[in-house]
């Protein structure tokens, strides 16, 4: 799992390897990954977009930009968490991710980033 703080806002990731898939007569590698997104600020905030960086070793990277998560707009108040499943499709055994999360701070009205940390996507017999 790996985890960081933006400005009071805890991000973790956990991982998996799902398995193989053919799609268009090709071999893709199918991995899943949680999100939790902790409000330790005294402010509460709402999520409302997201920008991803997926690295593929066999692909170019791959942006995907948009509103909130999984279809919804969280609301954190402080003490709060927010947990979420989404996944994705790589063309070869080893990649990662990484990005952030736009949020807006109700008390300020300021918007702001939140990162996500760059997570590994790899699968376990694939590995050296």
């Amino acid at each position: 799992m790996v985890t960081q703080i933006t400005r009071g806002i805890k991000i973790s990731v956990k991982t998996s390897f799902e398995g193989t898939y053919f799609k268009n007569y090709k071999i893709h590698f199918a991995y899943s990954y949680e999100i939790t997104i902790e409000n330790y600020s005294k402010d509460s905030v709402q999520l409302t977009s997201r920008h991803w960086e997926i690295f593929d070793s066999l692909s170019e990277v791959e942006i995907v930009d948009g509103e909130g998560v999984i279809g919804k707009k969280p609301v954190l108040k402080p003490g709060e968490k927010y947990a979420y499943s989404s996944g994705c499709l790589l063309s070869s055994t080893h990649g990662a991710m990484r990005g952030f999360f736009n949020m807006i701070n109700f008390t300020s009205g300021k918007n702001f980033k939140v990162f996500v940390p760059t997570f590994r996507l790899s699968a376990p017999y694939a590995l050296n």
